[in-house]
């Protein structure tokens, strides 16, 4: 991805998706990127009430869509306002995951923008549904904000394992934050570590394939930040060795361990 050139948001007029909405318009604005606000208008809740309660006055669909229309115009207008930055507001229909992927898709968008939760109160214990659900089978790159947003991104970290999927993770968050430091990081070990380990002298044995593989590590990290065409003074970082690979946990506390002298910001 050489640089972003349209960001959908979408919105359910919680205070998690104004979070995602104000990161939108931030990289919006620094990636001179159009935007687009999407809210997906699910009124399933209402057929169902209709099927239970009869006499049910009809028009509470279209009543609901309108009030929909007018509160994603103001949100608009807010951004606009604040980042000077116009946004195309859009309402769809459905379920909240297949209408957002459908526009964003059929908009060419390159990146979608949420909130970690939305309004409702079932959410995953990590992430809300909808953004798991665009995490894991969306086609585009997905953005999931989870904290009010104040300043641009300054420091991103880039969790790699050198399969095909790690060039397109780099460059896209190159794109998603150009002005940003780039923290490259991969969790290394070597094979069998845990029986080696079981036996005497672990360090002695142990020592020549660690400094084996952390060799190779970083000639693995050289030719990726090269062909994502990166600054030579870009940071790497190589986490310390672990016979697990790179977890989410591993990365976490990569990342706690890199802001104790440079802040990482978590995206």
């Amino acid at each position: 991805m050489n640089r972003i050139q349209k960001v959908l948001v979408g919105t359910d007029f919680s205070a998690a998706a104004r979070h995602a909405a104000d990161r939108a318009a931030m990289i919006g604005k620094e990636t001179n990127a159009a935007l687009v606000l999407f809210h997906a208008g699910n009124l399933s809740g209402l057929d169902r009430l209709r099927r239970l309660v009869p006499g049910i006055p009809n028009g509470l669909e279209q009543r609901a869509m309108d009030e929909r229309r007018a509160e994603i115009a103001l949100l608009g207008q807010s951004l606009e306002d604040l980042y000077r930055l116009p946004a195309d507001v859009r309402v769809g229909v459905g379920p909240a995951f297949p209408q957002i992927e459908k526009s964003a898709l059929a908009l060419s968008a390159d990146l979608i923008v949420v909130g970690a939760h939305g309004s409702s109160t079932m959410t995953h214990p990590v992430l809300g549904s909808t953004a798991t659900r665009l995490a894991e089978r969306s086609a585009l790159p997905v953005l999931v904000v989870k904290r009010t947003p104040h300043a641009k991104y300054r420091n991103v970290l880039v969790p790699v394992d050198f399969s095909a999927h790690s060039l397109p993770a780099l460059t896209t968050a190159c794109a998603v934050a150009p002005g940003a430091n780039i923290i490259l990081m991969h969790a290394y070990g070597v094979p069998f570590e845990g029986k080696i380990r079981a036996a005497r002298d672990i360090e002695e044995t142990l020592a020549p394939f660690l400094a084996a593989a952390r060799k190779k590590v970083f000639e693995h990290l050289h030719e990726l930040s090269d062909a994502a065409g990166l600054a030579p003074h870009t940071a790497r970082l190589v986490w310390p060795h672990t016979p697990r690979g790179c977890s989410p946990v591993t990365a976490l506390r990569c990342t706690r361990f890199w802001s104790r002298n440079r802040p990482v910001t978590a995206i």
